[in-house]
């Protein structure tokens, strides 16, 4: 490094720059570098990073120093983070843990009646409820029914928290332009953070053997956009119907649960479909910490190369994926004739 070794002579910094070197471990790529007595070749002007002004500075940190420094940072913040979220997020662990197991417990003679009761009450349509009852069948074939109740369960239990912490949320941001643009970097955050790095800082606050561990990952990943679409719905309603209400002397609740909500409905549901689709999703992700399902077997399938495991499993995943979005739609279909009618 002549250049930067130059340049630091120039600004008198040489010996600053005789500090002590980086105490951070060493990258396995770098160990197996040093151990081969591989020597990179230099370029005249290399791009000033850390790495490269070390060479020349040793006064100056290292990348891994960074990244030390960030690792023993989260680990001095666990105890403390851990003591906090521990008691909040345990309700959680009971909810997954208990859907879990109704879902195993109940006999498929039982369940399988429930669940096309609730597709035809959210569809009200006959095709979609013959269509669930198929794909239902065609799992049961294939030997899958249990991890497919598996994976329905969590969706059923994170998707139900996302919308009942969502759509408040949504609501309160609905009403105030400060909320809002203080909510919005976070949801623009959790919508562009890549799904493997939720996973991150959650296995070294939780154990894996805690459902919570990736509850949570599922429900931060999945609650964006009911939450969006609350919002968006409920500041679209036409500002001539406030006015009508509030020439009838409709106070703010009266408002909202009589007119803003139902004429939003439509936003909302749509909202909820795609959490319920994004619920999906992480779910197969989180089968790298210890979430039950579908996610499982396209696991075993990529780790064991056995390809037949993973196409019948994705397979699987795929059907469920249908059932939930034809019910789903099918139900916002219907909140949009009731919106026409009335």
């Amino acid at each position: 490094m002549a250049f930067y070794d130059g340049v630091f002579k120039a600004l008198g910094l040489s010996d600053w720059c005789g500090a002590e070197a980086s105490s951070a471990p060493m990258s396995m790529a770098d160990l197996l570098a040093q151990s081969s007595g591989e020597e990179t070749k230099g370029e005249f002007f290399p791009f000033p990073s850390l790495d490269n002004l070390n060479e020349s500075c040793a006064g100056i940190i290292q990348s891994r120093d960074v990244t030390k420094g960030i690792e023993e940072g989260f680990l001095a913040a666990k105890p403390m983070l851990k003591s906090i979220l521990d008691p909040i997020t345990q309700p959680l662990s009971w909810l997954l843990d208990g859907a879990l197991w109704t879902f195993a417990a109940t006999p498929w003679f039982i369940m399988v009646p429930i669940l096309l009761a609730i597709s035809y009450y959210a569809s009200r349509s006959v095709g979609v409820t013959v269509f669930v009852a198929f794909s239902i069948f065609l799992l049961g074939l294939v030997d899958h029914y249990d991890v497919a109740m598996q994976t329905l369960s969590i969706i059923f239990v994170c998707t139900g928290i996302s919308v009942m912490l969502g759509v408040p949320i949504g609501i309160a941001m609905s009403k105030s332009d400060r909320l809002q643009r203080s909510v919005v970097p976070v949801l623009d955050l959790l919508q562009t953070l890549p799904t493997f790095v939720y996973l991150i800082p959650l296995i070294f606050l939780f154990s894996v053997t805690e459902s919570k561990l990736y509850g949570i990952a599922i429900i931060l990943y999945a609650i964006v956009p009911v939450v969006r679409l609350t919002d968006l719905g409920i500041r679209l309603v036409d500002q001539d119907v406030i006015e009508a209400a509030n020439a009838f002397g409709m106070n703010s609740r009266q408002k909202l649960l009589g007119v803003e909500l139902p004429l939003a409905l439509p936003n909302i549901m749509a909202g909820i479909n795609q959490t319920i689709m994004m619920s999906l999703a992480m779910v197969v992700i989180a089968s790298l910490v210890s979430a039950p399902g579908l996610g499982v077997n396209v696991l075993r399938g990529i780790r064991n190369l056995e390809l037949g495991v993973g196409i019948v499993a994705g397979i699987g995943i795929v059907l469920l994926a249908v059932i939930l979005d034809r019910v789903s739609k099918a139900a916002l279909s219907r909140a949009d004739m009731t919106r026409i009618k009335h």
